[in-house]
């Protein structure tokens, strides 16, 4: 039995949380929730974002999944996100980009994985002002975190089967930061010669995702540019309710989907959980349950290609609840 923390989070994030607790549940892997909330609604009642309880889960569990969680806009509140990455060192974002049977995309064919820096670079939130009306902010690379992210990225085209690893950049610029990055990312490269190596300025990458996305494989990122290309990215499939995400550290995973809380639509049962549960699909690879979450897999993509139960987002009618039960259902006729 695997103890993972859920962390509801806030708007929808209760809706899609419970979701994906419920799919991943039906494959019948073996875990026990601990709950733990985080976001606004813990902060009216106890006047602070991330409680000492979800501090101490986390801290005893070592795998958590979390919904979405809403932090405020310019009021002086970290991002809990950011907060939770940069206190569990979880340096690796992985988002995997897999086009959907089903869904309307100008393509068909992307099969990609975002590996994102995610501990430093401008989310270091180190700024201030320099004077009125001038602000500065510091842009954080360093050795260690470039070379870890590098790692990890090579290691899981290894492990995966994948063929390339494109690093990607701003090294014709900003010299001595994306340079180092770059320095690092050669390094590792050359430790891993049966994999492809190449690198790209981040500005063609856009633009070349955006005409050929299906030449890439693994991309590897500094912090800022992962977030800005991982949504470029889902766009290229379907939205970002359809692309799951996980932040891996050393000895640590929280799970996550990259989509926001919502609040607009939270509590009428409209929100799409696929995101979430394939979020949750990667917490089963993590814990080693590899064929349930391959389970989770072929019944989402069972449901879409069907295409007679989708969420609103997708074209369709039906409710996150309609949706999540058909997925289970999926599910129960694999067994």
């Amino acid at each position: 039995m695997v103890k993972v923390t859920l962390i509801p989070g806030d708007g929808i994030g209760p809706e899609v949380a419970y979701a994906t607790r419920d799919v991943i549940d039906a494959t019948g892997a073996q875990i026990e929730w601990e709950e733990v909330n985080a976001g606004e609604t813990v902060y009216k009642e106890k006047g602070t974002f991330i409680p000492d309880e979800l501090i101490e889960s986390i801290n005893k569990n070592r795998i958590a999944f979390k919904g979405p969680i809403t932090t405020p806009v310019g009021k002086g509140f970290k991002s809990i996100n950011v907060t939770l990455r940069q206190k569990y060192k979880t340096y690796a974002n992985v988002r995997p980009v897999k086009s959907i049977p089903g869904v309307k995309s100008p393509f068909n064919n992307i099969d990609l994985v975002i590996m994102r820096e995610n501990t430093e670079d401008l989310y270091a939130g180190i700024e201030h002002e320099v004077t009125e009306g001038v602000t500065e902010a510091i842009k954080v690379i360093t050795e260690e975190a470039s070379t870890k992210i590098a790692e990890f990225a090579f290691k899981y085209a290894i492990e995966n089967g994948r063929k390339k690893v494109t690093a990607v950049h701003k090294a014709n610029i900003m010299k001595i930061t994306d340079g180092l990055f770059i320095r690092c990312a050669r390094k590792v490269a050359e430790k891993y010669p049966q994999i492809e190596y190449e690198e790209v300025i981040v500005d063609n990458m856009c633009m070349q995702l955006v005409m050929y996305p299906e030449k890439y494989d693994v991309l590897v990122l500094p912090n800022l540019y992962g977030d800005i290309v991982s949504d470029l990215c889902a766009g290229l499939v379907g939205g970002l309710g359809l692309v799951p995400g996980a932040n891996i550290g050393d000895d640590i995973g929280i799970f996550e989907a990259v989509h926001g809380s919502a609040p607009d639509i939270a509590g009428q049962n409209l929100a799409n959980p696929i995101a979430c549960i394939l979020s949750g699909a990667m917490l089963l690879d993590y814990i080693g349950e590899k064929e349930k979450a391959q389970m989770v897999r072929k019944a989402v993509w069972a449901v879409m290609e069907e295409g007679k139960v989708k969420t609103r987002d997708l074209g369709g009618t039906a409710s996150t609840k309609e949706i999540t039960a058909e997925i289970c259902r999926q599910i129960s006729l694999q067994k």
